[in-house]
């Protein structure tokens, strides 16, 4: 039971990191805030789903720093991936778009661009290399 508490406590954290991330980039581009969110309150659970997926899949590379390329290109791959399946099952699930990429360079149906693929990519080794190893030690400190 305590393995699945550690996964429910990592999941609610990086989807409020998730949140304040797109809330800070959304702000600068935008040059205002808006709640980036599904939920009611600070968690986008896409940010959570994909940051265990990336720790879980990636574990063979999150012990040597000499795979960043690797993590960064797969990182791309799996974010892609879900964010994608996500977008078509929010599509079909609610009859509505979450969000466009269409205006967007190199976008695949409007669903994942290379804009958000690459900074997905860029914070793989973020997620895998510091908040993880981060927020998994501070969560085992608490008894």
């Amino acid at each position: 039971m305590y393995g699945f508490s550690l996964l429910f406590l990592k999941f609610i954290i990086f989807s409020m990191i998730g949140y304040v991330f797109e809330m800070i980039y959304c702000a600068i581009i935008d040059r205002k805030i808006t709640n980036r969110g599904f939920f009611c309150g600070p968690i986008i659970p896409i940010y959570g789903f994909g940051s265990l997926f990336l720790i879980y899949l990636l574990k063979p590379f999150s012990y040597d720093i000499k795979n960043l390329f690797n993590v960064f290109f797969l990182g791309m791959l799996i974010t892609g991936a879900l964010e994608y399946l996500t977008s078509y099952l929010l599509e079909k699930i609610f009859h509505n778009k979450w969000w466009d990429y269409s205006q967007e360079k190199f976008n695949i149906n409007g669903r994942i661009c290379l804009k958000n693929l690459l900074a997905f990519g860029i914070g793989t080794p973020i997620v895998l290399y510091f908040l993880n190893p981060s927020i998994s030690y501070f969560l085992l400190q608490i008894k």
